[in-house]
């Protein structure tokens, strides 16, 4: 696809998001709970928020997607990270994986990998650091707490490798995002550095793909478009914000807002020749 072509793919995948309003399954950690539910609200589809483990058979039953975020991390949540991917994994609907913070403790990294290990994980994407530390030379991997101290451009190699190895769609995000499923490539130039200053941004990203994979078959376009949305509404957001805290709120808005007009003239999600 060409950047213009990607444009469209993006405005067409909202539309469907909206028309279906997908059920998107979060496990994810109590620090963005609230603000993920907003964005998926936002983007239009429907948020449940669900650890226990005996219902975790039940939701994955009925839910579109699965959205596992490892951010506040303990052993029961992780069984139930794996109970409700495996059923997940039966019913073949996309599961995507945000590993805040591996690389930053043994618990992290080694939940992380065994989610990899037993999950049929769709789509990975976390900041470099993390990316880079569930594989191969990932204890050489600079980290501090859940923020990244490698670069996207120092990464996009073994990104690529990975993906192709794993058969999995690798989403690196940081000043320039880049997405691959190791034979094509995509980056996304929208984005804005007031999204460091509120928490939880990053899991926001993960939550935009959940929803955009809920309807889009093509994970590596649902992810490159989704990041290229998301990026952008960011850009609008900081337009009329004065700071963190009208940041954040103002984000919610342009998720909902955003136009086709405005995505048609400042998406930049390029493919990579």
């Amino acid at each position: 696809m060409t950047e213009k072509e990607l444009s469209k793919k993006t405005i067409e995948i909202l539309l469907e998001i909206r028309k279906h309003q997908p059920l998107v399954h979060h496990i994810t950690n109590f620090v963005v709970m609230n603000s993920t539910a907003n964005v998926t609200l936002a983007i239009g589809a429907s948020p449940i928020m669900a650890h226990a483990h005996e219902e975790m058979e039940a939701i994955s039953a009925f839910t579109s997607v699965l959205n596992l975020n490892i951010g506040t991390l303990t052993p029961y949540w992780l069984d139930s990270m794996i109970l409700a991917g495996k059923v997940a994994g039966e019913r073949g609907i996309p599961i995507i994986l945000d590993p805040v913070g591996s690389g930053a403790t043994p618990l992290r990294t080694e939940a992380a990998r065994r989610i990899l290990s037993e999950i049929p994980i769709t789509v990975v994407r976390g900041n470099a650091s993390e990316v880079m530390s569930l594989f191969a030379g990932g204890e050489k991997i600079k980290i501090r707490g859940v923020d990244s101290m490698e670069s996207v451009e120092a990464v996009r190699h073994g990104a690529t490798v990975m993906a192709a190895e794993l058969r999995k769609v690798v989403a690196v995000t940081g000043e320039i995002d880049f997405v691959t499923n190791g034979h094509s490539s995509i980056e996304i130039h929208n984005g804005h550095p007031m999204f460091r200053r509120v928490t939880g941004t990053g899991c926001g990203a993960s939550t935009a793909i959940s929803c955009f994979c809920a309807v889009e078959p093509d994970p590596l376009v649902a992810t490159a478009a989704a990041l290229g949305y998301y990026g952008l509404a960011g850009e609008e957001a900081a337009k009329v914000s004065n700071g963190p805290g009208s940041f954040q709120v103002a984000l919610y808005d342009a998720l909902y807002d955003l136009s086709e007009k405005t995505m048609m003239e400042k998406l930049r999600i390029r493919p990579v020749r």
